[in-house]
Parts: C-alpha cells; sequence; structure tokens
C-alpha cells in the first residue's frame, strides 16, 4: 500500500552540562576554576532524498532522538556535542505539528534540508564564573533542555496538472499514452492506489508534469474511501483535468460526475476551485449513437463551457484529440507562476510554549531601548540569527507577538538601537 502519511514522534539532543573543578597542580596552591563548557545537543534535520517517493520507513520507526551533548570536563576541557540526525524523506513531503497541524516546513522546490528542531546549547564551566568578589564560583550552567515534538508527515505530489475523475474513466491510460509514466492498469474500482507522476513532452523545450490523482468518489471529503489520503495530492497541481466517461460504460451520468467531484473539491478547500479546469470526454470512441438523442459530448459543452470550462473530445485509446488537450493545458500553464506551489510556514518550535511568557520594553537612554524576559530569552536561544531564514522569522517574531508596537509607543525612532541579552540591532521600518 502506498503510505503518504505518518505520524512520528522527533526529539533533539539535550545540551551537556557545563563542569565544576578547579585546578590542582604542583606548587600551585588554590588553582582557579577550570570546569569547561558542556557539548551542544544534536539537531533533528530533515533532508529531501530523491531515491524515496513513499513514506513507507516511518511506518516501522516512529521515534528519532538526536545525541544530546557531554558534560564539560576538568581542564577547561569542552565536551563533545552529540550527532545531529538527519532524517530522508521524499520531496514534496510536508511536515506538520500533530497537536495544531500548522505546516512546519515544506520539503519541496529550492527547500531541500532544514533543521526542524535545534539542539540544545551546552552549559557554561564554572571557569566563566569567576569575579573579583567570587574567585571560587562552585556554580556551573545547565544545558538547555531537548526539544520534542509529535509531527505529522504529509506526502503531496509535485505536479503542474491533475487528472480526476472516478475510477475506470482512463486516467492512467491517457497518463501512459501522454507521458513517460507507465502506471499498472486494471479495470477495477480503486485501481490506482498511489499518484502516478509523468512528464508530458510537447517538443521544443515545452511540457509539463502530470499526475494521475487516484479515483474520487462521492463522500471522499469526508474520508470516505480513500478520499482524504488522496484529496492532498491535488492541492499543488495548477490546472485540473476532468477525465470522464463520455460513452457511460458503467452506467454513469459524466455531467453529474464533474459536478459531484467539484463538490468534493469544495468541501475539502474551496481555494481548489479557482484553479483553471478542463475536461477530457473519453471514450468517445466507445460512444453508440442514438437516434434523436444529444450526443454527450454536446451535453458537457453546454454544461460547462459557459463556466468558462474548455471541452475536448478524446480517445486515451486511439489518441484521437489528445494532442489539442495537451497544447490547450500547457497555454493555460504558460499564464500562471511557473514556480511549484509551496506551503507556507506557520509554526516555529523556539515559539512553542512562548505565548504567555512576559517580556519588558524600556527605554534605557536616548535612542536606546532594551528589551528583554523570558519570552525573548527563549526565543533567542533557538533561533540562528545568522542565517537569512532565521533573521527573516527573528523580525517576524517581533512584528507577530507586538513587541514592535510597543517599541513605538516607547518612542522609537528609525536609526535608534535595540539591545536583547547582548545583541544590537539598528531599528528602521
Amino acid at each position: 500500500m502506498f503510505a503518504d502519511s505518518a505520524k512520528v514522534f522527533i526529539k533533539s539532543g539535550k545540551g551537556g552540562d557545563g563542569h565544576v573543578s578547579f585546578r590542582r597542580e604542583l606548587y600551585v596552591a588554590n588553582g582557579g576554576p577550570d570546569g569547561g563548557d558542556g557539548g551542544r545537543g544534536g539537531d533533528i534535520i530533515f533532508e529531501v532524498d530523491d531515491g524515496l517517493n513513499t513514506l513507507t520507513d516511518f511506518r516501522h520507526v516512529r521515534k528519532y532522538v538526536a545525541e544530546s551533548g557531554e558534560e564539560g570536563g576538568k581542564r577547561r576541557c569542552h565536551g563533545a556535542d552529540g550527532k545531529d540526525l538527519i532524517i530522508k524523506v521524499p520531496e514534496g513531503t510536508v511536515i506538520k505539528d500533530f497537536e495544531s497541524g500548522k505546516v512546519i516546513a515544506d520539503m519541496s522546490g529550492e527547500n531541500r534540508r532544514e533543521i526542524i528542531l535545534k539542539g540544545g546549547k551546552g552549559g557554561l564551566g564554572n571557569m566563566h564564573f569567576a569575579t573579583a568578589t567570587m574567585q571560587v564560583p562552585k556554580y556551573a550552567q545547565p544545558g538547555q533542555p531537548a526539544q520534542e515534538l509529535w509531527v505529522l508527515l504529509e506526502l503531496k505530489v509535485i505536479a503542474d496538472v491533475g487528472l480526476i475523475g472516478y475510477p475506470n474513466v482512463g486516467k492512467s491510460t491517457l497518463l501512459s499514452r501522454v507521458s513517460n509514466a507507465r502506471p499498472k492498469i486494471a479495470n477495477y474500482h480503486f485501481t490506482t492506489l498511489n499518484p502516478h507522476l509523468g512528464v508530458v513532452d510537447l517538443g521544443d523545450g515545452a511540457g509539463f508534469v502530470m499526475a494521475d490523482i487516484p479515483g474520487l468518489i462521492e463522500g471522499a471529503s469526508e474520508g470516505v474511501g480513500l478520499g482524504h489520503a488522496f484529496l492532498k495530492h491535488i492541492e499543488r497541481t495548477k490546472v485540473l483535468i476532468h477525465v470522464v466517461d463520455a460513452a457511460s460504460t458503467e452506467g454513469r451520468d459524466p455531467v453529474e460526475d464533474i459536478r459531484t467531484i467539484n463538490q468534493e473539491l469544495a468541501a475539502y478547500n474551496p481555494e481548489l476551485l479557482t484553479r483553471p479546469q478542463v475536461i477530457a470526454a473519453n471514450k468517445t470512441d466507445a460512444i453508440v449513437p442514438e437516434e434523436g438523442s444529444q450526443s454527450p459530448v454536446e451535453r458537457l459543452r453546454e454544461a460547462f463551457e459557459p463556466e468558462g470550462i474548455r471541452v475536448f473530445s478524446i480517445s486515451a485509446v486511439s489518441g484521437q484529440g489528445v494532442k489539442e488537450l495537451l497544447y490547450y493545458v500547457y497555454d493555460q500553464l504558460k499564464n500562471l507562476d511557473s514556480k511549484p506551489v509551496i506551503f507556507e510556514k506557520e509554526f516555529d518550535m523556539s515559539l512553542k510554549g512562548t505565548e504567555n511568557l512576559p517580556y519588558t520594553v524600556e527605554k534605557a537612554e536616548e535612542g536606546v531601548f532594551v528589551v528583554e524576559g523570558p519570552k525573548i530569552e527563549k526565543m533567542l536561544g533557538y533561533t540562528n540569527l545568522d542565517s537569512e531564514k532565521g533573521f527573516e522569522f527573528f523580525q517576524k517574531f517581533l512584528k507577530n507577538t507586538g513587541i514592535l508596537e510597543d517599541l513605538e509607543q516607547a518612542g522609537i525612532q528609525e536609526g535608534d538601537t535595540v539591545r536583547m541579552y547582548g545583541l544590537e540591532f539598528d531599528y528602521y521600518k
């Protein structure tokens, strides 16, 4: 069975504790403190592996824990850092916080590697705490605790075009004819249990990626059958091709089928109905004309072309009308953003548990403002401000938590300085 979701537990490494010790050397009386710092805990890192196309491995291993940092040693010895744990996933995997359902990271496009949980910083040894009045410090800093989280991994295929429709309407046959995909094809409901991707090559560098989304049924948006598992794959596609059995070989009404599937799309995610749609009236070579009755293709055109949805008469078996359909779809794609659909980050572990923590904003002197408190200290402890992503998140944090607004109310002006636990920033709107 194709595995496209998994719930797993992840935990970074704890920071090693700082060490308390004093120099003990011959002829050196009352040696000073020489306790070393603890090592950094290992990070939990997710990385795209092009050799993977399912989440099956996560059905067998559900717990991932990085190494903790080692305690500092005597003679200013630094504890060893814990090893990072790299978790390989297929491209298109969306990592969500299981509790809230918010997106932590989308492993797609240029995002090939991302640190999801930071290891705890190592604690400082007692050699850092000697002062003129306290020359024998018997205190060392403990390492920062590990971060842990239950996450939901969801694989959402990356394709420009999605083929949707009821089972047995010919989606797999169409994909195998127009692309390099070779899906297994048989005449059973839910024949296709996993999405198949194929590259459609139109020549001269023109082409696109097409996905055969498994057959939908009424009630799919409520989880009937395999509905939820498959609807998620449509979310990345930019153009939807409704494939219908125009010959009604199984007694289904193609017009009613499209209406029903669009209702399921709207119930799952209304935004899906804003994407361009095309209808491929398939199996037209099997239509038996009835005297005095309207052609099923004409019925489809009357029903949907006034809504701006083009209808193409095709036969996936013979190839009739397929080229016209593909070039029309390609023209539609040219008018859309070429970048893949990427899900925006909604959740950051460094903010978890900080919602109710306090902070203060004070004017220290003319042109200098100090922001402190547990909320700030925790956020800075888990955010890498040297990276572009980290600093961008830091700016969002200041805005979303109301800190920028508090600074403005305190009278900050452009060019003034903001201090946070040894860090200094110039304020500009």
